[in-house]
């Protein structure tokens, strides 16, 4: 007893529960470093670090997933010998790709809170908001964000992660946008960091680079490093005598080293101090350096791991306009970085949850049974026939009986008393097509997509609209979980955006606090527009909703509203019985030809004294 106790004990202690916990059933999950129980042990670099294993064989697992090659890896690790036969019919991909649809909705639209009152009776502090918005949907547009937002999303959704990117490139005068995949995304947080909330303080990127006989190189390892630290006195590209370029300290005549211009330092500390264009009147003792640098493979120890590879044995790149590429002040004090997660992580975890994680096992039993209906309907096509008191045909050369084949029109002769027996597999078939649609059922209702999300219920099996809604219910509870993830990451990247263009002194970016942004999606689900906009009539008409929240719920709906302001001056042009009013509540006539988007009267017309009406006396 004690014994079974103890190994019950040890048992225990070799289960993880962590992220990636639900995929601890696969044996390509084993240790990775341990040759024999991991078929990919051999792929894994020794420069990648421990912790990181466990997340990059999810990634790749989840990645054969998608692309209908769960059987070959489930056959090259042991897991199913036959797996290579094993029917996949994109399942996978179509719960992604469904998913990927409800989260994104409609469309996608830049908003600025209060870019829509910049041309009512309160234009002030509005004004600049609608300037930005402007900006960046410009830059939205230039940098093709819906596409941008498709890639990563659904990058999101299958892995649990995705990454973007941003540059300033000198060259277009703009930030440049960029999606990666996660499982080249490498963070490091400090000991004490709890918060799955907080940004890392240093990030790499990192990707081997194969071997190219043809050109002659070696098979590298590329890292590219950005890190936040104290500020640093300039510098500027040189070369050493090996040819390797680095960058040196810019030394004045007294041997001083140099400050970037902008900058102070203190003489007491030697503290060396910025003040950012987004923080008028705030100094700030650090800046984001990026780092990207080579190394060849066979240069790397065993215990050289991607955190603290050697920089005397890298060779760092360098740019276009030829900076060299180690340290490079961004001049900006974030990481220009941004990791999306599918969901909310947990307290204390950094990664996200991909939208097939709960229901994997039930895509392995889908596939199991379309491979088993695809055999059984092979012998119910063609059916298993035994003959008894048959005359086959003999072949004369061996004098054996040929093999028979079953065609159309084929008659076999049958001796007295013989007969034909076939093997009808259909109700084995009708079975194995019924269980299809209850593991359907079971996905859809695990996964929250729903089986009306997924296009699989009989739109006849509803009595009612209200059914439909109630039967959507958990896709909404799906759908606001996954926007709520993602709002204040898209809140933060709108914001590098203004900061990245501001410290790289664009033409009609100036400098200033940063104006809030955020991204909104359309519905997810089909709108009753005659229903919103009969609501919107009565709430503007009764006045206990303003013109803005009306043209925005309409644009909401659906409607072709492509910009909420321009909306509001036109109806604001044609709506004289609210300029009216405004005329009998104020008396300023250059209040209402605003309101009507009319130019100044000119003092020189003469007006029209109208007579009196009310109050007056009959005689």
């Amino acid at each position: 007893m004690g014994a079974d106790c103890l190994e019950n004990a040890v048992g225990l202690r070799k289960l993880i529960t962590d992220v990636w916990s639900w995929l601890d059933y696969k044996p390509v999950m084993a240790d990775p470093r341990r040759p024999g129980r991991n078929a990919w042990s051999d792929l894994t670099s020794s420069w990648v670090p421990d912790e990181d294993l466990r997340r990059l064989s999810a990634y790749r697992l989840l990645a054969a997933y998608d692309s209908n090659q769960a059987g070959q890896v489930a056959a090259i690790t042991g897991d199913d010998v036959a797996g290579g036969e094993r029917r996949e019919l994109g399942d996978a991909s179509k719960l992604i790709d469904t998913a990927l649809g409800y989260l994104l909705g409609s469309e996608q639209t830049i908003i600025v809170p209060g870019a829509e009152q910049a041309a009512g009776e309160e234009p002030e502090g509005h004004v600049e908001a609608a300037a930005v918005q402007d900006r960046l949907r410009a830059w939205a547009e230039k940098e093709l964000l819906p596409l941008r937002l498709q890639q990563a999303e659904r990058t999101a959704l299958l892995l649990g992660d995705s990454v973007y990117s941003l540059a300033w490139d000198p060259a277009k005068g703009r930030v440049l946008l960029r999606t990666w995949d996660p499982g080249l995304y490498f963070a490091e947080w400090p000991d004490d960091e709890q918060d799955s909330g907080e940004f890392p303080t240093r990030v790499h990127l990192a990707w081997e680079i194969p071997e190219d006989v043809r050109r002659g190189t070696k098979a590298r390892l590329r890292r590219i490093t950005y890190e936040i630290g104290p500020i640093a006195p300039a510098s500027r590209p040189a070369t050493a005598k090996d040819g390797a370029a680095f960058r040196e300290p810019i030394v004045g005549e007294g041997g001083d080293a140099l400050l970037v211009p902008g900058d102070a330092q203190d003489p007491t500390t030697g503290l060396i101090t910025r003040s950012y264009p987004w923080a008028a009147g705030r100094t700030s003792p650090y800046t984001c350096y990026l780092t990207d640098a080579e190394w060849d493979l066979e240069d790397l120890k065993h215990s050289d791991l991607l955190y603290d590879l050697p920089l005397h044995k890298a060779t760092f790149r360098v740019r276009a306009d030829g900076e060299v590429l180690h340290g490079l002040d961004l001049q900006v004090d974030f990481i220009p970085l941004i990791h999306i997660t599918n969901n909310i992580p947990h307290s204390g975890d950094h990664w996200g949850k991909p939208t097939l994680a709960t229901v994997l096992q039930a895509l392995d039993e889908l596939s199991a049974t379309d491979t088993d209906s695809s055999a059984a309907s092979a012998t119910t096509g063609s059916p298993i026939i035994g003959l008894a008191g048959a005359r086959l045909p003999i072949d004369r050369n061996t004098g054996q009986p040929l093999p028979v084949k079953v065609r159309a029109g084929t008659v076999w002769q049958l001796n007295d008393g013989g007969r034909m027996d076939v093997l009808d597999t259909s109700a084995q078939l009708a079975e194995l097509r019924s269980r299809v649609d209850h593991v359907l059922d079971r996905i859809a209702a695990n996964s929250r997509l729903t089986s009306a999300g997924l296009g699989t219920l009989d739109p006849t099996a509803l009595p009612s609209g209200y059914a439909l809604q109630l039967a959507l219910g958990p896709l909404d509870s799906l759908v606001a979980a996954m926007r709520l993830a993602r709002a204040h990451k898209y809140v933060i990247l709108l914001r590098m955006v203004q900061r990245l263009h501001q410290a790289g002194q664009a033409q009609g970016w100036p400098a200033g606090q940063s104006v809030p942004a955020q991204l909104t999606w359309g519905p997810h689900t089909p709108t009753d527009r005659a229903a919103v906009l009969d609501e919107v009539v009565k709430g503007v008409g009764a006045g206990v909703l303003s013109l803005e929240t009306g043209v925005r719920m309409l644009q909401d709906a659906g409607y072709p509203i492509d910009d909420a302001q321009h909306e509001i001056e036109l109806i604001q042009t044609r709506a004289f019985d609210a300029a009216a009013r405004l005329a009998d509540a104020t008396g300023d006539n250059a209040a209402v030809r605003a309101y009507l988007g009319l130019p100044a009267a000119d003092p020189d017309t003469l007006r029209v004294p109208l007579p009196e009406t009310q109050n007056a006396d009959p005689e």
